[in-house]
């Protein structure tokens, strides 16, 4: 309750301040931000970023995809190394991840 009591009182804080500062200093700040986005540099570092995570991202697709692939692959090998994956545990048997029905 106490953290709602804040929150509300820092958004009527807020539109207190906003509308105190008026139309002006708002269109000022949105010319600034326009004048800063439409700046050569900031797109160039934008679309570079955009196109670093773009290939950091493949890179990881294949990745992941890669290993998801070997799970039930070394879900196999352990089980059949700790004795789980044999015929004197009957349970595991037909099971190929380990769950049970009770």
């Amino acid at each position: 309750m106490r953290y709602k009591l804040v929150f509300v009182a820092g958004l009527g804080l807020g539109f207190v301040i906003g509308t105190r500062a008026g139309r002006e200093v708002y269109e000022r700040m949105k010319s600034s931000a326009k004048q800063v986005a439409g700046n050569p540099a900031v797109r160039n570092a934008a679309e570079s970023a955009a196109q670093g995570g773009r290939q950091a991202a493949g890179r990881a697709l294949h990745v992941v995809g890669d290993q998801a692939q070997r799970i039930p692959e070394k879900i196999r090998s352990r089980r059949e190394h700790n004795g789980h994956y044999s015929r004197q545990s009957a349970q595991f048997e037909d099971d190929d991840w380990g769950t049970s029905n009770t």
